[in-house]
Protein backbone atom coordinates (compact mmCIF):
# COMPACT_ATOMS: atom_id res chain seq x y z
CA UNK A 1 0.00 0.00 0.00
CA UNK A 2 1.55 3.23 -1.14
CA UNK A 3 1.93 6.19 1.25
CA UNK A 4 0.24 9.42 0.17
CA UNK A 5 2.40 12.55 0.49
CA UNK A 6 0.49 15.81 0.98
CA UNK A 7 1.71 18.80 -1.09
CA UNK A 8 3.19 21.70 0.87
CA UNK A 9 0.63 24.29 1.96
CA UNK A 10 0.64 27.69 0.30
CA UNK A 11 1.17 29.49 3.61
CA UNK A 12 4.50 27.80 4.09
CA UNK A 13 5.79 28.62 0.63
CA UNK A 14 8.77 31.00 0.31
CA UNK A 15 6.73 33.51 -1.70
CA UNK A 16 4.05 33.69 1.01
CA UNK A 17 6.68 34.35 3.68
CA UNK A 18 8.14 37.18 1.61
CA UNK A 19 4.71 38.77 1.25
CA UNK A 20 4.18 38.70 5.02
CA UNK A 21 7.58 40.31 5.59
CA UNK A 22 6.76 43.02 3.04
CA UNK A 23 3.45 43.76 4.72
CA UNK A 24 5.12 43.98 8.14
CA UNK A 25 7.80 46.26 6.71
CA UNK A 26 5.22 48.56 5.13
CA UNK A 27 3.25 48.74 8.40
CA UNK A 28 6.41 49.59 10.37
CA UNK A 29 7.36 52.28 7.85
CA UNK A 30 3.88 53.81 8.03
CA UNK A 31 3.97 53.77 11.83
CA UNK A 32 7.43 55.37 11.83
CA UNK A 33 6.19 58.09 9.47
CA UNK A 34 3.14 58.74 11.65
CA UNK A 35 5.25 58.91 14.81
CA UNK A 36 7.69 61.22 13.04
CA UNK A 37 4.87 63.47 11.87
CA UNK A 38 3.43 63.42 15.41
CA UNK A 39 6.70 64.47 16.99
CA UNK A 40 7.30 67.07 14.29
CA UNK A 41 3.86 68.53 14.90
CA UNK A 42 4.46 68.60 18.64
CA UNK A 43 7.84 70.28 18.14
CA UNK A 44 6.27 72.96 15.94
CA UNK A 45 3.50 73.62 18.47
CA UNK A 46 5.99 73.74 21.36
CA UNK A 47 8.15 76.20 19.44
CA UNK A 48 5.14 78.40 18.71
CA UNK A 49 3.99 78.40 22.33
CA UNK A 50 7.57 79.03 23.48
CA UNK A 51 7.96 82.12 21.30
CA UNK A 52 4.62 83.53 22.42
CA UNK A 53 5.34 82.74 26.06
CA UNK A 54 8.61 84.63 25.76
CA UNK A 55 6.71 87.71 24.64
CA UNK A 56 3.96 87.36 27.21
CA UNK A 57 6.33 86.73 30.13
CA UNK A 58 8.82 89.40 29.08
CA UNK A 59 11.75 86.98 28.93
CA UNK A 60 15.10 87.45 27.22
CA UNK A 61 15.03 83.97 25.66
CA UNK A 62 12.48 81.32 24.69
CA UNK A 63 11.34 79.19 27.66
CA UNK A 64 11.24 75.39 27.51
CA UNK A 65 7.81 74.09 26.54
CA UNK A 66 6.59 70.51 26.78
CA UNK A 67 3.24 69.26 25.52
CA UNK A 68 2.17 66.12 27.35
CA UNK A 69 0.15 63.26 25.98
CA UNK A 70 0.50 60.99 22.96
CA UNK A 71 -0.40 61.05 20.20
CA UNK A 72 -0.08 64.80 19.74
CA UNK A 73 -2.05 64.92 16.49
CA UNK A 74 -5.32 63.81 18.08
CA UNK A 75 -4.98 66.65 20.60
CA UNK A 76 -4.08 69.12 17.86
CA UNK A 77 -7.07 68.18 15.69
CA UNK A 78 -9.39 68.58 18.68
CA UNK A 79 -7.61 71.75 19.76
CA UNK A 80 -7.54 70.46 23.33
CA UNK A 81 -4.39 69.69 25.31
CA UNK A 82 -4.43 68.02 28.71
CA UNK A 83 -1.12 69.33 30.03
CA UNK A 84 1.49 71.85 28.85
CA UNK A 85 4.57 72.83 30.85
CA UNK A 86 6.31 76.19 30.41
CA UNK A 87 9.63 76.62 32.22
CA UNK A 88 12.28 79.34 32.17
CA UNK A 89 15.58 79.38 34.04
CA UNK A 90 18.09 82.07 35.00
CA UNK A 91 15.56 84.91 34.70
CA UNK A 92 16.77 88.28 36.10
CA UNK A 93 14.41 90.11 38.48
CA UNK A 94 14.74 93.65 39.85
CA UNK A 95 18.45 93.99 38.93
CA UNK A 96 19.37 91.95 42.04
CA UNK A 97 18.23 88.39 41.43
CA UNK A 98 19.87 86.89 38.35
CA UNK A 99 18.96 83.20 38.47
CA UNK A 100 15.21 83.01 39.13
CA UNK A 101 13.32 79.95 37.92
CA UNK A 102 9.79 80.34 36.54
CA UNK A 103 7.49 77.41 35.90
CA UNK A 104 3.86 77.11 34.86
CA UNK A 105 1.83 73.93 34.58
CA UNK A 106 -1.12 74.49 32.23
CA UNK A 107 -4.03 72.06 32.39
CA UNK A 108 -6.90 71.59 29.93
CA UNK A 109 -5.68 74.06 27.34
CA UNK A 110 -8.03 75.03 24.51
CA UNK A 111 -5.91 76.02 21.50
CA UNK A 112 -7.51 75.82 18.03
CA UNK A 113 -5.20 74.18 15.50
CA UNK A 114 -5.76 76.91 12.91
CA UNK A 115 -4.63 79.57 15.40
CA UNK A 116 -1.51 77.68 16.47
CA UNK A 117 -0.58 77.06 12.84
CA UNK A 118 -0.64 80.83 12.29
CA UNK A 119 1.20 81.58 15.53
CA UNK A 120 -1.89 83.21 17.03
CA UNK A 121 -2.54 82.62 20.74
CA UNK A 122 -5.23 85.26 21.26
CA UNK A 123 -7.93 82.60 21.50
CA UNK A 124 -5.96 80.16 23.64
CA UNK A 125 -7.54 79.60 27.06
CA UNK A 126 -6.39 77.57 30.05
CA UNK A 127 -8.74 75.93 32.52
CA UNK A 128 -6.22 75.78 35.39
CA UNK A 129 -2.68 77.08 35.95
CA UNK A 130 -0.19 76.16 38.66
CA UNK A 131 2.60 78.72 38.67
CA UNK A 132 5.75 79.05 40.73
CA UNK A 133 8.85 81.19 41.06
CA UNK A 134 11.99 79.73 42.67
CA UNK A 135 14.79 81.82 44.18
CA UNK A 136 18.09 79.98 44.61
CA UNK A 137 20.16 80.37 47.77
CA UNK A 138 23.06 81.75 45.73
CA UNK A 139 20.74 84.44 44.33
CA UNK A 140 19.22 85.26 47.72
CA UNK A 141 22.80 85.77 48.90
CA UNK A 142 22.86 88.88 46.66
CA UNK A 143 20.11 90.61 48.66
CA UNK A 144 21.16 93.09 51.36
CA UNK A 145 21.95 92.45 54.21
CA UNK A 146 22.18 88.74 53.38
CA UNK A 147 25.05 89.58 51.03
CA UNK A 148 27.23 89.97 54.14
CA UNK A 149 26.86 86.24 54.86
CA UNK A 150 29.41 83.98 53.21
CA UNK A 151 28.18 80.80 51.48
CA UNK A 152 24.52 81.19 52.43
CA UNK A 153 22.66 77.86 52.59
CA UNK A 154 18.92 77.25 52.96
CA UNK A 155 16.93 74.35 54.41
CA UNK A 156 13.30 73.87 55.38
CA UNK A 157 12.21 73.84 59.01
CA UNK A 158 8.94 73.63 60.91
CA UNK A 159 7.58 76.90 62.23
CA UNK A 160 7.33 75.39 65.73
CA UNK A 161 11.02 74.48 65.63
CA UNK A 162 11.90 78.00 64.50
CA UNK A 163 9.97 79.65 67.29
CA UNK A 164 10.70 77.27 70.19
CA UNK A 165 13.76 75.17 69.47
CA UNK A 166 13.95 71.56 70.50
CA UNK A 167 11.95 70.06 73.39
CA UNK A 168 10.40 73.32 74.54
CA UNK A 169 7.04 75.05 74.47
CA UNK A 170 4.37 73.53 72.22
CA UNK A 171 6.88 71.05 70.79
CA UNK A 172 7.36 69.32 74.13
CA UNK A 173 3.62 68.61 74.38
CA UNK A 174 3.05 67.71 70.72
CA UNK A 175 4.11 64.08 71.10
CA UNK A 176 2.09 62.85 68.11
CA UNK A 177 3.78 65.23 65.69
CA UNK A 178 7.34 63.92 65.59
CA UNK A 179 8.14 65.94 62.48
CA UNK A 180 7.64 69.16 64.44
CA UNK A 181 9.31 68.17 67.69
CA UNK A 182 12.85 68.34 66.41
CA UNK A 183 13.51 64.64 66.96
CA UNK A 184 15.46 63.00 69.79
CA UNK A 185 16.67 65.13 72.66
CA UNK A 186 20.25 63.95 72.12
CA UNK A 187 20.39 65.27 68.55
CA UNK A 188 22.31 68.47 67.92
CA UNK A 189 19.92 71.44 67.89
CA UNK A 190 21.25 72.65 64.55
CA UNK A 191 20.55 69.42 62.69
CA UNK A 192 17.57 67.54 64.03
CA UNK A 193 14.69 65.66 62.54
CA UNK A 194 11.92 68.10 61.87
CA UNK A 195 14.15 71.10 61.16
CA UNK A 196 14.32 70.08 57.50
CA UNK A 197 18.13 70.05 57.43
CA UNK A 198 18.23 66.43 56.26
CA UNK A 199 16.42 67.36 53.04
CA UNK A 200 13.14 65.67 54.00
CA UNK A 201 9.92 67.69 53.67
CA UNK A 202 8.58 69.37 56.78
CA UNK A 203 5.02 68.49 57.78
CA UNK A 204 2.41 70.46 59.65
CA UNK A 205 -0.04 69.27 62.30
CA UNK A 206 -2.36 67.74 59.71
CA UNK A 207 0.36 65.78 57.96
CA UNK A 208 0.40 68.05 54.90
CA UNK A 209 3.60 69.54 53.58
CA UNK A 210 4.10 73.09 54.78
CA UNK A 211 2.60 74.80 51.71
CA UNK A 212 1.09 78.03 53.04
CA UNK A 213 1.61 81.78 53.13
CA UNK A 214 4.32 81.30 55.76
CA UNK A 215 6.94 78.65 56.46
CA UNK A 216 9.90 77.89 58.67
CA UNK A 217 13.40 78.14 57.26
CA UNK A 218 16.96 77.59 58.38
CA UNK A 219 19.63 79.90 56.99
CA UNK A 220 23.27 79.05 57.55
CA UNK A 221 26.54 80.66 56.60
CA UNK A 222 29.69 82.33 57.90
CA UNK A 223 29.72 85.76 59.51
CA UNK A 224 32.29 87.93 61.26
CA UNK A 225 31.84 88.05 65.04
CA UNK A 226 34.34 90.09 67.08
CA UNK A 227 36.86 89.82 64.28
CA UNK A 228 36.49 86.05 63.95
CA UNK A 229 34.69 84.06 61.28
CA UNK A 230 31.88 81.99 62.76
CA UNK A 231 29.50 79.49 61.20
CA UNK A 232 25.99 80.37 62.26
CA UNK A 233 22.46 79.02 61.92
CA UNK A 234 19.52 81.42 61.78
CA UNK A 235 16.02 80.00 62.23
CA UNK A 236 13.48 82.29 60.60
CA UNK A 237 9.90 82.57 59.37
CA UNK A 238 9.32 83.46 55.73
CA UNK A 239 6.01 85.11 54.85
CA UNK A 240 4.32 86.22 51.65
CA UNK A 241 3.39 89.86 51.20
CA UNK A 242 1.98 90.02 47.70
CA UNK A 243 4.86 88.87 45.50
CA UNK A 244 7.46 89.77 48.15
CA UNK A 245 9.01 87.43 50.70
CA UNK A 246 9.74 88.68 54.20
CA UNK A 247 12.41 86.84 56.20
CA UNK A 248 12.14 87.33 59.97
CA UNK A 249 14.80 85.55 62.06
CA UNK A 250 13.83 84.33 65.54
CA UNK A 251 16.96 82.73 67.00
CA UNK A 252 20.58 81.89 66.24
CA UNK A 253 23.02 79.07 66.94
CA UNK A 254 26.75 78.78 66.41
CA UNK A 255 28.35 75.57 65.14
CA UNK A 256 27.84 73.09 62.35
CA UNK A 257 25.65 70.08 61.52
CA UNK A 258 27.39 67.93 64.13
CA UNK A 259 27.53 70.28 67.12
CA UNK A 260 25.97 73.63 67.94
CA UNK A 261 25.86 76.09 70.80
CA UNK A 262 23.25 78.68 71.66
CA UNK A 263 24.24 82.24 70.79
CA UNK A 264 24.15 84.56 73.84
CA UNK A 265 21.19 86.94 73.85
CA UNK A 266 23.35 90.05 73.53
CA UNK A 267 25.09 88.61 70.47
CA UNK A 268 21.75 87.49 69.02
CA UNK A 269 20.39 91.04 69.25
CA UNK A 270 23.46 92.22 67.37
CA UNK A 271 23.37 89.56 64.63
CA UNK A 272 19.65 88.91 64.04
CA UNK A 273 19.23 91.96 61.75
CA UNK A 274 21.85 90.43 59.44
CA UNK A 275 19.29 87.75 58.53
CA UNK A 276 16.31 90.06 57.99
CA UNK A 277 15.31 90.73 54.40
CA UNK A 278 12.46 91.65 52.07
CA UNK A 279 12.81 90.04 48.65
CA UNK A 280 10.75 90.85 45.57
CA UNK A 281 10.25 87.47 43.92
CA UNK A 282 8.71 88.92 40.77
CA UNK A 283 5.25 88.18 39.44
CA UNK A 284 3.99 84.67 38.91
CA UNK A 285 3.15 83.81 35.29
CA UNK A 286 -0.33 83.81 33.75
CA UNK A 287 -1.92 86.19 36.30
CA UNK A 288 -1.40 83.63 39.07
CA UNK A 289 -1.80 85.11 42.55
CA UNK A 290 0.90 84.01 45.05
CA UNK A 291 -0.68 82.02 47.87
CA UNK A 292 2.09 79.80 49.25
CA UNK A 293 5.78 79.90 50.07
CA UNK A 294 7.98 76.83 50.52
CA UNK A 295 11.61 76.43 51.61
CA UNK A 296 13.84 73.62 50.36
CA UNK A 297 17.54 72.94 49.78
CA UNK A 298 17.05 74.47 46.31
CA UNK A 299 15.96 77.81 47.76
CA UNK A 300 12.60 79.49 48.31
CA UNK A 301 9.62 78.83 46.04
CA UNK A 302 6.50 80.98 45.74
CA UNK A 303 3.43 79.17 44.38
CA UNK A 304 -0.08 79.96 43.30
CA UNK A 305 -2.99 78.78 41.16
CA UNK A 306 -5.50 80.38 38.82
CA UNK A 307 -8.52 79.17 36.86
CA UNK A 308 -9.99 80.11 33.50
CA UNK A 309 -6.98 82.06 32.26
CA UNK A 310 -6.30 83.51 28.80
CA UNK A 311 -2.82 82.79 27.43
CA UNK A 312 -2.45 86.45 26.48
CA UNK A 313 -3.05 87.37 30.12
CA UNK A 314 0.37 86.06 31.14
CA UNK A 315 2.35 88.37 33.39
CA UNK A 316 5.84 89.65 32.84
CA UNK A 317 8.20 88.32 35.50
CA UNK A 318 10.05 91.53 36.16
Amino acid sequence: MSETVSPPSKSSSPSSGRRVRKIVTVVLVVLAVLVGVDFAGAAFAEHTVSQKARQQLGLDSDPDVGIGGFPFLTQAVAGEYGHITVEAKSVPVQDVLQDVGIKAELYDVDAPLSDLAQGNVDNVTIDRVEGEVTLKASDINRVSPLDNIEDLQIAASSEAYVRNGEGSGEQATDTDDSANTGGDADRAPGAGAGDGSDGDPVYGPDGDDNDDSSAGIRLSGKVQVAGQEKEIFAFAIIELDGSSITITPHRLQFGNDQETTVVPRAVQRQLLPSFEADINAGQLPFTVTPTAVVASPDGITVRGEAEHVAFTGANASR
